[in-house]
């Protein structure tokens, strides 16, 4: 299983599909429905916001599995 910051890298990679534009840890928090400084603490603390990723999963039609245990 990935950690965060694994997990971080791969939602970059997803949000950044469809641009050209460098993807931050603050549009992280905006695809997570966090704020940034909460994102920040979490990210500190290299705990993992489960319900938040499987949220942003479901909204954007990902399968959890692939993003928590790659391919």
């Amino acid at each position: 299983m990935r950690d965060f910051r694994a997990l971080i890298r791969e939602i970059k990679q997803l949000i950044s599909q469809n641009t050209k534009i460098k993807i931050l840890d603050k549009d992280v928090a905006d695809a997570l429905g966090l704020s940034q400084a909460n994102f920040a603490t979490i990210k500190r603390r290299n705990s993992t916001p489960y319900e938040n990723i499987l949220h942003f999963c479901k909204k954007e039609n990902i399968c959890s599995n692939e993003l928590f245990f790659g391919e």
